[in-house]
C-alpha cells in the first residue's frame, strides 16, 4: 500500500514541510489504523492509495509525527429486557505515549439515572463531559425522559465543536466525539440506549441489534452477533460483553485493562459500577481460549475431503 503525500494528511504545520525519510516507520499499528481510516470519505479525498503486495509496510509521508493521531478505544452498550450492560476500556494512546482513564461516566439524581461513554480526543470529551454536568446540575429537573438528556448532551458537544473545531483542524485533529448514552428517567416506560454522532444527532438501540460499539469496533462483533439477543440476561450480556472486549483486546494493541463496567437492572434507577484489572480475567480469557481451540478440533471434516482428495489427484 503507498500513500502519497501531497495533502494527504492534515499535518500540523511545522511538519508539512519536513523532509521525506525513507523506510521511517510509525509508532503505532499503521494497519489497523488504515482499515479503520480507509473509507471515511474526507480521508479518500485526500489520500492516494494504490495497493502493493500484503506484505509490504506502510510508511505514512515518510515522517514520524510528533503529536497526538487517533485516540483509539473500545465502549460496548448493551440493551436486554432486564437492563442494561456498558463497558469501557480505559487505555489512552497518543503517538508514543500510552495512558489510563476513566471513558464512562455516570450521573445519577432521585429517579435520574444515565451512563454516558465516549470515544474521541481525550479534550473534547473532557469539555463535553463538563458541560453537560453543568446542564444536570442547573435543569435535571426538566429533563423526565432520556431522550431529552441525549438531546442536551449533543448540544454541548456542538457547543464544544463551535469553540474548539477549527483550532483541531488546523492542527491536524479531527473533531471526533461519539458517545454512547444509556439509562433510564422517570417518566420512560423503560431503560434506553442511544448512539450519539460528533454532529450532535443521534440513533436509539432497538430489540433487533441490541448493542453499539464505539471506537475499535470490528474485532468483537462476530460473537455478539451470534450470542446476543434482547432475551439474553444481564449476566450473559455482560460474559458475551467481556468475551468481546477480550477479541479485540487480543487482536488490537490500543485497546487494554483495566476494564470498567456499569450495570443498570430496569426500573432500579440505579447504576452499579465495578473496575476489572487484568488479574481478575486472566483465567476467564485463558479457558476461554482453550475452549476455542477444543471446539476448532471438534469441528467436523467431511466438507475438506473432496478439496484434499482434488489436490491427491493432482499429483
Amino acid at each position: 500500500m503507498e500513500l502519497r503525500r501531497a495533502d494527504a494528511w492534515p499535518l500540523p504545520k511545522a511538519a508539512r514541510n519536513q523532509p521525506l525519510r525513507p523506510n521511517h516507520r510509525l509508532p503505532f499499528n499503521t494497519g489497523s489504523w488504515v482499515r479503520s481510516q480507509i473509507n471515511k470519505p474526507d480521508l479518500q479525498k485526500r489520500m492516494h492509495i494504490a495497493e502493493q503486495r500484503r506484505s509490504q509496510t506502510v510508511y505514512l509521508f515518510g515522517i514520524q509525527p510528533a503529536f497526538p493521531l487517533y485516540r483509539m478505544t473500545y465502549c460496548l452498550g448493551i440493551k436486554v429486557a432486564s437492563g442494561l450492560v456498558a463497558i469501557a476500556d480505559t487505555r489512552l494512546t497518543s503517538g508514543t505515549e500510552v495512558s489510563s482513564n476513566r471513558k464512562i461516566s455516570v450521573h445519577e439524581v432521585e429517579n435520574h439515572s444515565l451512563f454516558i461513554m465516549t470515544s474521541g480526543l481525550r479534550s473534547v470529551r473532557d469539555k463535553a463531559i463538563t458541560y453537560f454536568r453543568e446542564v444536570i446540575a442547573e435543569q435535571d429537573r426538566s429533563f423526565n425522559k432520556l431522550y431529552k438528556a441525549v438531546n442536551a448532551f449533543g448540544e454541548q458537544v456542538k457547543r464544544v465543536a463551535q469553540e474548539d473545531k477549527e483550532s483541531l483542524t488546523a492542527s491536524g485533529l479531527n473533531f471526533n466525539l461519539n458517545a454512547i448514552v444509556g439509562g433510564q428517567l422517570e417518566d420512560d416506560a423503560e431503560h434506553k440506549l442511544y448512539l450519539l454522532y460528533p454532529e450532535g444527532n443521534w440513533v436509539e438501540v432497538d430489540h433487533g441489534a441490541p448493542f453499539k460499539i464505539i471506537g475499535n469496533s470490528g474485532y468483537g462483533k462476530p460473537l455478539l452477533f451470534r450470542n446476543l439477543s434482547y432475551e439474553t440476561s444481564l449476566q450473559e450480556a455482560l460474559k458475551i460483553g467481556f468475551l468481546a472486549f477480550d477479541a479485540t483486546r487480543v487482536s488490537a494493541n490500543d485497546v487494554d485493562y483495566p476494564l470498567d463496567v456499569v450495570i443498570y437492572p430496569k426500573n432500579s434507577f440505579h447504576m452499579t459500577e465495578y473496575r476489572l484489572e487484568k488479574d481478575d480475567m486472566d483465567e476467564v480469557s485463558h479457558q476461554w481460549s482453550a475452549l476455542l481451540s477444543n471446539s476448532v478440533r471438534k469441528l467436523p471434516t467431511y466438507w475438506m475431503d473432496p478439496i484434499f482428495e482434488k489436490m491427491r489427484s493432482v499429483r
